[in-house]
């Protein structure tokens, strides 16, 4: 009887905490709690932490995250308003604010995700093909130096509405649609954009051109100073040597005039020793070892040599 009594005791005490495990749960902090019964919801949701009680056995606790989610989109392609096509890849960050209406709508986090696939992408193609290419590229009419070289500034295209809000417009269209599934969009973002694989390689080989003629640009421009360099080159030196020619031929000239007074000073004192002299040069410059001279013995030029002889 002791034995029965106690094997009761312990299997009544095990199904107590059972049924007592069964009746508890925790909500956590990041968490909130939609209680179904049979699989309708019962009661408003649960969000505030800490330890709940439920129906054991028949009632089911289901959870959702409290924090912000991130929503990334598979890159598409869209075509722009100028035709020309293009990738682009978003993305988005939302809540859950209405678990019980989240739960009955889109079921769980991979129902909301296709769900948001489904509007942000349909609402990115819509503004995307209503407007250019060069507005989904850039944000403002910022003028950019290197096209201003090459493209005059009034035949740039204008901007009427840039990235960031193009992206803004996905946002506001696309939260208001979000209340329906008990989420609540947080913000929207073009993560990346980038060419169709034909169309890229045209706009490669158009930026090759642009860069090489702005390039041929640079190259003739160089050339022209380069020329304009050497020629004030050529004429400065020209001058320089032109001048230093000049005060060369002075300094000669003032030379040759003072050899000449000196001379002519010299040839006054002493006439005869002076003529000396000047015919003792002349001997010096004109004869040498392989200089051959036939003179007259009654020359001028002959009576040193035959004085010098002793003839």
């Amino acid at each position: 009887m002791k034995t029965t009594r106690l094997a009761t005791l312990v299997v009544a005490a095990f199904l107590g905490l059972i049924v007592l495990t069964n009746s508890l749960y925790v909500v956590d902090m990041t968490e909130q709690v939609v209680i179904t019964q049979f699989g309708k919801p019962i009661g408003d949701a649960v969000s505030e932490p800490g330890l709940k009680i439920k129906v054991p056995f028949i009632q089911k606790v289901n959870t959702f995250d409290k924090r912000i989610l991130e929503w990334d989109g598979s890159p598409r392609q869209v075509p722009t308003r100028d035709k020309r096509y293009i990738w682009v890849d978003t993305f988005a960050r939302w809540r859950i604010v209405d678990p019980l209406k989240f739960m009955q709508s889109v079921t769980d986090e991979i129902g909301a995700q296709a769900r948001l696939d489904d509007v942000i992408d349909a609402i990115t193609r819509d503004l995307l093909t209503s407007h250019n290419l060069l507005e989904v590229v850039r944000n403002t009419n910022r003028e950019m130096e290197v096209f201003e070289m090459d493209v005059p500034r009034e035949a740039q295209e204008e901007i009427g509405i840039g990235r960031s809000e193009i992206a803004a417009l996905v946002l506001e269209r696309a939260a208001v649609q979000m209340p329906r599934y008990g989420i609540e969009l947080v913000d929207v973002k073009i993560k990346r954009v980038n060419y169709v694989e034909e169309v890229r390689q045209k706009v490669y080989e158009r930026m090759i051109s642009e860069r090489q003629r702005i390039a041929e640009r640079y190259r003739s421009e160089g050339k022209g100073q380069s020329a304009e360099i050497r020629g004030q080159k050529e004429k400065e030196l020209q001058r320089i040597t032109s001048g230093a020619y000049r005060i060369a031929e002075e300094l000669k000239g003032n030379a040759d005039a003072d050899a000449a007074k000196i001379y002519a000073n010299a040839f006054g004192r002493d006439p005869e020793f002076y003529s000396f002299l000047r015919t003792l040069e002349s001997y010096k410059t004109t004869l040498d070892s392989e200089s051959t001279l036939i003179l007259t013995t009654d020359g001028d030029y002959f009576r040193l040599l035959k004085k010098m002889t002793g003839n």
